[in-house]
């Protein structure tokens, strides 16, 4: 797919559903002499997710601030609804940019904010056109969907890892993004607890049919959530496609991977 002039403004509503949502095409990063990643191409569209895994320092995370915009590609594209994240103007980036919603590793709640103010804040930032008695509502009824009803005025440091991630999704589904990205969203869970923020994600992408990235260590947790799986090794995908696929792979670094996971 070739990469497209940078859209003026981004609109869901008027988004063709056909396309992909996250067009990653040809990306190159280098630090220094140490190249992160080295010609990754990927695209998701609505209703899919991506799990991108790989051993630390595959250049997984560098991805992520490449969609969100934060950093510059030194060749390729991310392309997000259209729009080339490295050459929007301002506003185009700002307008993309709330058609994400990211569910950070550790949450990332304001520790000053109560639940249900931790997860208000992007609609007071970027929705003045609500009213506050409309903010409270979809506040509440993510909350209701993310099952928190009774936790709206705890603080951060009085509920579990779990309810924070919980809150989180909820805070980052608040604007009614296009698309989800997910950095580590079991990390530091028990296996109950990561079981359950799997089945949340997965009831919350059937709902709100998102395209969604999560950048996981944890192939449980891919193997649940994800329509598809890129493994990722010294910068490059190595393979994308189900599980199944990985399973049948004969590539060695596929076939440790997953024996050292499962």
């Amino acid at each position: 797919m070739p990469v497209t002039e940078t859209s003026k403004t981004v609109d869901k509503k008027a988004a063709d559903d056909s396309q992909p949502a996250i067009v990653i095409q040809d990306v190159t990063k280098s630090f220094g002499s140490q190249r992160v990643l080295d010609g990754v191409t990927f695209h998701v569209r609505r209703g899919e997710t991506l799990a991108v895994l790989g051993r630390s320092g595959t250049g997984k995370s560098v991805l992520l601030r490449i969609i969100v915009g934060l950093q510059e590609p030194d060749s390729g594209a991310a392309l997000i609804l259209g729009t080339n994240m490295a050459e929007a103007d301002p506003a185009a980036l700002g307008a993309a940019r709330t058609q994400m919603g990211f569910l950070f590793q550790h949450a990332a709640l304001y520790d000053s904010l109560t639940v249900e103010d931790n997860v208000a804040f992007p609609l007071v930032h970027h929705r003045p056109d609500m009213s506050a008695s409309e903010k409270k509502d979809r506040v509440r009824a993510l909350l209701h969907e993310v099952g928190l009803d009774g936790h709206l005025d705890k603080m951060p440091s009085d509920i579990s890892g779990g309810m924070q991630k919980r809150v989180g999704l909820a805070r980052a589904l608040v604007l009614d993004p296009v698309i989800l990205l997910l950095d580590e969203p079991t990390a530091g869970l028990d296996p109950i607890s990561s079981g359950e923020i799997d089945e949340l994600v997965l009831k919350l992408q059937k709902q709100h049919q998102l395209a969604s990235i999560v950048v996981t260590h944890d192939m449980i947790s891919a193997k649940t959530i994800a329509t598809r799986i890129a493994l990722m090794d010294k910068g490059k995908v190595v393979i994308e496609g189900s599980f199944d696929d990985l399973q049948r792979s004969e590539e060695k670094f596929v076939s440790q991977f997953l024996h050292r996971d499962l």
